[in-house]
């Protein structure tokens, strides 16, 4: 998912609970109508390929390292913004169809979640 800085949902992409987000994010990140100032995500999208990929769109990764892994800048204040990503999906997650993923096939799911989002956006 991609959230904007005011925490509304920008971009959805679902993927097997088995797998990883990773591959996902630069297509996701495809779909924006610009380029970002900054690409806030947490450790698991710690990988230097994706921060390489986000330098080469013209945004700046805001992406701690992993434990393992050198050090790497990621700025404090900007990278306390995440709890926006966090917070949305919990306020998607007040649907009971989202949270328990009620929906069968994904294209209902993502329907329900376009819903969702879409009020969301509307409140907010």
């Amino acid at each position: 998912m991609i959230a904007d800085s005011a925490g509304r949902a920008v971009a959805f992409s679902l993927a097997p609970g088995q797998a990883h987000e990773l591959p996902h994010a630069a297509p996701l990140l495809a779909t924006l109508p610009g380029v970002p100032l900054w690409v806030v995500g947490d450790r698991g999208y710690s990988s230097h390929a994706f921060r390489e990929h986000v330098w080469d769109l013209g945004a700046r990764p805001a992406i701690p390292p992993k434990r393992n892994e050198a050090p790497v800048a990621c700025p404090d204040w900007i990278y306390n913004n995440r709890n926006r990503v966090e917070r949305l999906w919990a306020r998607l997650k007040e649907w009971r169809a989202v949270a328990t993923r009620y929906e069968k096939t994904a294209s209902s799911f993502l329907g329900v979640l376009h819903l969702a989002a879409t009020l969301d956006w509307i409140r907010r």
